[in-house]
């Protein structure tokens, strides 16, 4: 199964490592990082992966922050996110401010993050520019240290 799955992504490339970045930054339950590191395992150009990762997963927290805009009822009942998890993303909000933008990419709790974004009708500039930098860093970090452990 796993050689299947490896040679349609080998296969698909940059195309398919944008896709599953962008779902794997909204609410389904979907990891692209292994993603990145097959794909600089297999001599893909590193900082190409990087970034097209990185653009993939920023337009799937922009989905996410424009679903917030729908408001807290949509958002428990269609996005099944739970409102204790909304509620710990706006005490983040609170406490830290924007700045906690930079961990949309933290599992259980990033998703939250860019949908409570939505919801307190962030300023899309201000949430565009520190969301990309946060999956930036960290898509870079993943290849980073797949290319380290690979060598």
């Amino acid at each position: 199964m796993f050689e299947s799955f490896q040679g349609i992504l080998l296969n698909y490339g940059y195309p398919g490592l944008f896709i599953a970045s962008f779902l794997a930054s909204t609410i389904l339950p979907f990891g692209s990082e292994g993603i990145v590191v097959l794909l600089v395992s297999q001599g893909f150009n590193a900082m190409t992966v990087v970034i097209v990762a990185s653009i993939g997963n920023f337009f799937g927290a922009c989905t996410s922050y424009y679903l917030g805009f729908m408001g807290r009822g949509y958002i428990e009942k269609y996005l099944r996110i739970d409102r204790r998890e909304l509620e710990k993303a706006e005490k983040y909000f609170t406490k830290y401010g924007s700045f906690v933008l930079l961990f949309t990419w933290v599992p259980l709790i990033g998703d939250a993050i860019t949908v409570t974004g939505g919801l307190l009708k962030l300023k899309f500039k201000i949430f565009a520019v520190l969301v990309f930098i946060g999956k930036f860093l960290r898509y870079l970090a993943v290849a980073y240290l797949a290319g380290i452990i690979l060598l």
